[in-house]
């Protein structure tokens, strides 16, 4: 049987090895447009590739319907993942947060030891071999790039990803195959990415960070808080608390809901204690301005924007300010609110959401319904995971029951 995997990430890899190690037998052909395997894997984690999560269900994922992933979640957890990568010599570091990395703290052991497993299985590889097509003549698959045609395939699996970091040579050239064999798609879009704000202050926050309580807002409603790092930039707002936050707000946003984040700088101060706090503080410091004194709380950069919206005279005097003036500084630290209006793009996100409907796949083998012999797994479907492992960790679950309905 002769087999062909479009895209050699994580998904496109696992199944691979799944189905070369249950059938000898078979000739799996991997196609990919970089110059090596694993692109995607390399980046992640900044590098150091954060690989799995031991706790992981669902509720990590956002989708038209999250529950598709339980299956393979169930017949790939971390315990399973553990053991294969035992199998190809990868020890991990498990961090107390759950998320997980290869011990050696680098993606490139990750990558190394997955091309070395590739090899012994004798899986060709073909590296920057864009696929330009796919067409099915009868019962067999035709793979074509740019130079060449690749034909007499029996099975093929589209492990291409979407958008996300196209600067690793990602598309959404498996939407186009998808539709080609009659399969919708969900609208794409950059998830776990920086937002872009109405007012970016003219970049005057930018390099600030701070840990905050943010919470999302959609059409007036708080749907969502998460507390972490918050960095100013100079389109608007990022950090591992925004990039989080980001998935349901970019959701919202392409469905044109009004969005907005409100940043919390000291959500363990009811707003009254902190009003109380800074008149305590500036009561203490006699004839000095507001706007120096407040950087003992708060950054240099944010004292002098916070008393402009807060309409404060910026040369005013701590024993010029009165009660009513020092409640609005502490709401505004309790609530700043930004209005979100774009993202920082593919270019700039982790993962990309939205794909191919998840409805017209088998979720036991990740099979097509409506093209025989024509798989899915990954990105590519409109399954996205949290900031924390979430994403691979689908890629390597659904490469593995792709992997598994191969070798029979």
């Amino acid at each position: 049987m002769k087999i062909a995997i479009i895209g050699a990430g994580a998904a496109g890899i696992m199944a691979a090895i799944t189905a070369k190690r249950l059938n000898k037998n078979l000739q799996i052909d991997i196609f990919d447009v970089n110059k090596s395997i694993g692109k995607k894997i390399l980046a992640s984690g900044n590098g150091r590739c954060n690989i799995s999560n031991t706790s992981i269900s669902s509720k990590n994922y956002i989708g038209e319907n999250p529950e598709f992933v339980n299956f393979a979640l169930k017949e790939f957890d971390f315990r399973a993942f553990e053991k294969f990568c035992k199998s190809i010599g990868l020890l991990l570091d498990i961090k107390e947060s759950g998320k997980v990395y290869p011990l050696s703290n680098e993606a490139k052991s990750v990558t190394n030891l997955l091309f070395l497993a590739l090899e012994e299985l004798c899986i060709n590889i073909f590296c920057e071999h864009f696929v330009q097509d796919l067409e099915k003549i009868e019962d067999k698959f035709v793979v074509k790039t740019a130079e060449l045609e690749y034909k007499n395939y029996d099975k093929v699996v589209i492990t291409s990803g979407l958008g996300a970091a196209p600067q690793l040579n990602s598309s959404e050239i498996g939407l186009d195959f998808a539709s080609k064999f009659g399969h919708s798609y969900n609208p794409t879009y950059p998830s776990l990415v920086g937002l872009q704000t109405q007012n970016n202050y003219n970049g005057k926050l930018q390099g600030v960070k701070k840990e905050c309580l943010v919470s999302l807002f959609v059409n007036g409603t708080c749907e969502q808080e998460i507390f972490g790092d918050v960095l100013f930039t100079s389109y608007g707002i990022s950090g591992f608390a925004i990039l989080d936050i980001s998935q349901l707000a970019v959701l919202n946003l392409i469905s044109y809901q009004d969005v907005n984040v409100s940043l919390n700088f000291f959500p363990k101060l009811p707003v009254n204690d902190l009003a109380n706090q800074i008149q305590s503080l500036l009561k203490a410091v006699a004839n000095q301005r507001v706007v120096d004194i407040l950087t003992g709380i708060i950054s240099n950069k944010i004292a002098p924007i916070l008393l402009d919206i807060c309409k404060i005279d910026i040369n005013i005097k701590t024993d010029e300010i009165n009660a009513k003036q020092i409640k609005a500084i502490a709401y505004q630290l309790n609530s700043w609110k930004m209005k979100i209006v774009d993202t920082q793009g593919f270019s700039h996100s982790e993962a990309s959401g939205g794909g191919v409907r998840t409805i017209e796949i088998d979720n036991k083998t990740y099979e097509s319904k409506l093209c025989k012999n024509l798989y899915f797994a990954g990105e590519v479907l409109d399954i996205v995971g949290n900031r924390g492992g979430y994403n691979l960790h689908f890629a390597w679950a659904s490469g593995y029951l792709v992997g598994k309905k191969l070798s029979n």
